[in-house]
């Protein structure tokens, strides 16, 4: 059964830096995308942040490229995020999620909500101005 656990969130300054973890169970072993995507009240959910388990691609969304970061520990159990130079629109529920390699074969999107059957319960991060 797959698991996703994300922590990490909290309230931060503008400028101010946060790494929130996701841990994993239950993921098949090179078969997977798995990253993050966010949620604002009253917006739809976004990609944040992509990475393929089995070749180490990695997608960034515009609005976060050069300030956030997504990597996995060597048992690649846990997922990261490490986030700097926050922004008052950064603020949102993060969600981790996964997918099978399946799934996003050949697609060209990686971010598209209805492809990931598994997802965490979310972690809240508040960026204040």
């Amino acid at each position: 059964e797959v698991q996703l656990v994300e922590s990490g969130g909290g309230l931060v300054q503008a400028g101010g830096s946060l790494r929130l973890s996701c841990a994993t169970s239950g993921l098949s072993f090179d078969d997977y995308y798995i990253g993050w995507f966010r949620q604002a009240p009253g917006k739809e959910r976004e990609g944040v942040s992509v990475i393929s388990d089995f070749d180490g691609t990695t997608y960034y969304a515009d609005s976060v490229q050069g300030r956030f970061a997504i990597s996995r520990d060597n048992a690649k159990s846990t997922l990261y995020l490490q986030m700097e130079n926050l922004k008052p629109e950064d603020t949102a529920t993060y969600y981790c999620a996964a997918t099978r390699r399946i799934v996003l074969t050949g697609s060209g999107i990686y971010t598209d909500v209805k492809d990931y059957p598994y997802w965490g319960q979310g972690t809240r991060v508040t960026v204040s101005s």
